[in-house]
């Protein structure tokens, strides 16, 4: 009996963990213009997974090509690549778009025999037709155009020429051969396509099985996705050791298990109480010091519970040495399958930065959850929409925000930036704050905390945005089911579409990594009291 070998060249739907082939490969096809960050390649997956395709050849990316769903009158109007393309986090996906829009593609030069792009465009094409689009289109390359410019009389005098057989365009000719038609030009399409001058062809492909004088009928259908989330109100109390607090934690995650929770989160900085059972006064210095020391067992611990019972946990955050010897506020993130990730607070208070010498973080990005990707901003960084718009892009539907304030007037600036986070991405976002005090810890004096969770305001969610929340100054632990697929709607056909409405020909935003440590220090007392400056 015959075994049939394993495929040599597959073409399917891109995955995450698809991404650092993917930047290989443009990386090199691309060479001397700057690639997409992992985020970017990661929103485009979570924007629309089914239209992101990767070309495997014997295990290595060979090929890559990301599309989204637009509206008509946005893809065969004049646009540019940055803005039809979400700055290209695939962000401006449409899900009620009746066209497919092409703004990536990307082939190895060593496998270009094996018609690698031929068949993306034809995995573009099955889609366009399964989903019953009125065609495909994108702005296409032209590369021979600045070599030709003083033969022809405009870029759209070239288009025609290379159309008529009497100029060659190795990318226009192919994507003719490949029944797709130009209907003009895009001028100030991509500024870094120097050998086009910036300029693209504007080319359709019009499927063949839709009427195109049907009026689109696309509509996002009423599904049930259901997450069940459990934020964790935590009580700061003194702990004879490591271990009863872990225990006090444990408690709290055996009862959201219980209630079959999806996530559990706790507070920023709700390890504090382990500087209770220290036999001596710290100060701030020596106390941030001696928490670092916990770093690694409270990793452990958090890990260990998140796999025994089965739930995502949210360990609030934890001060952390970095290797350059920086303290950073660190949000440890530990799923249910045994993976850990971390999230860096962006900003640090003046009394964190005074107090404690902590410094802000680098960068902020989705972290891949069973229910989808999520995304963290410790207290302060809610407070930054270009934070959460971040996450948002690169897919994040649910946004955890552990924080600690020491008052209302603390507490207060966090939850109307958490609910206009919640508002302006169409997104969750769910708060866990301390209560109580720790008589002889520094900055853990008094503490004031309402934890919620948060939603849109639009029909499909709670009257006021409040999907649950819990009683004032009490430890508790509130629970509510949220269904993704609401904001699914919401965002393609809600009352307002913050999405889909930003003008990404005005604005956007640019980021730029910076050396560790960068964040300039305050050089005198902060005002207020000395505590952890409340978000």
């Amino acid at each position: 009996m015959s075994r049939r070998s394993p495929a040599k060249l597959e073409v399917r739907n891109a995955t995450p963990a698809d991404i650092p082939g993917i930047l290989k490969l443009i990386g090199a096809v691309y060479t001397g213009v700057e690639n997409y960050t992992a985020g970017m390649i990661r929103g485009q997956i979570n924007n629309f997974p089914d239209g992101q395709f990767v070309a495997l050849y014997e295990g290595d990316v060979v090929g890559y090509c990301a599309s989204s769903r637009i509206d008509e009158e946005v893809a065969l109007a004049p646009h540019d690549w940055e803005s039809i393309s979400g700055n290209g986090f695939g962000s401006r996906h449409d899900p009620t778009g009746d066209w497919l829009y092409g703004f990536e593609l990307a082939v190895a030069s060593r496998q270009r025999g094996l018609r690698i792009g031929k068949r993306l465009y034809e995995a573009r094409r099955a889609l366009c037709e399964r989903l019953d689009l009125k065609g495909i289109v994108f702005g296409g390359r032209m590369p021979n155009y600045r070599r030709n410019m003083r033969k022809v009389e405009s870029p759209e005098d070239y288009l025609e020429q290379v159309k008529e057989g009497k100029l060659r365009d190795p990318v226009i000719g192919f994507q003719l051969s490949n029944g797709f038609t130009p209907i003009g030009v895009l001028h100030d399409y991509l500024d870094e396509d120097k050998q086009s001058l910036g300029n693209a062809a504007h080319m359709v492909w019009r499927n063949p099985y839709v009427d195109p004088d049907e009026p689109p009928a696309h509509r996002v259908p009423r599904d049930i996705e259901s997450v069940r989330l459990a934020t964790c109100q935590f009580q700061a109390r003194a702990v004879q050791d490591f271990d009863e607090f872990i225990r006090n934690v444990e408690y709290f995650v055996d009862v959201a298990a219980g209630y079959q929770s999806d996530f559990i989160v706790f507070p920023e900085l709700f390890t504090l109480s382990l500087l209770s059972f220290e036999k001596r006064d710290l100060s701030p210095a020596e106390a941030i010091d001696k928490l670092t020391q916990h770093r690694e067992p409270l990793v452990k611990a958090l890990s260990r519970l998140a796999l025994s019972y089965n739930i995502n946990i949210i360990g609030g955050s934890h001060p952390s040495r970095t290797d350059d010897g920086d303290i950073q506020n660190v949000a440890y993130v530990c799923l249910r399958d045994g993976s850990v990730h971390a999230q860096e607070k962006i900003h640090a208070t003046p009394n964190e930065a005074y107090w404690w010498k902590i410094k802000g973080g680098d960068s902020v990005d989705v972290i891949q959850t069973d229910c989808g990707p999520i995304g963290v901003l410790i207290c302060y960084d809610s407070e930054f929409p270009e934070l959460a718009r971040r996450m948002v892009d690169e897919g994040a539907r649910i946004i955890f925000v552990p924080f600690c304030t020491d008052g209302r007037h603390g507490y207060m600036r966090v939850r109307y930036c958490a609910q206009a986070r919640a508002i302006e991405n169409q997104c969750f976002v769910v708060m866990s704050g301390n209560v109580g005090n720790l008589p002889g810890v520094e900055n853990m004096d008094i503490q004031y905390a309402q934890s919620a969770i948060l939603t849109p305001c639009d029909f499909p969610f709670a009257r006021d945005g409040v999907a649950a929340e819990a009683s004032e100054n009490v430890e508790t632990l509130t629970i509510a089911d949220v269904n993704l697929a609401d904001l699914t709607w919401a965002r393609a056909e809600g009352t307002v579409r913050n999405l889909t409405d930003r003008r990404f020909d005005l604005y956007r935003i640019d980021w730029e990594q910076s050396p560790r440590g960068g964040q300039q220090q305050p050089s005198g007392h902060p005002m207020g009291q000395q505590g952890p400056g409340g978000g």
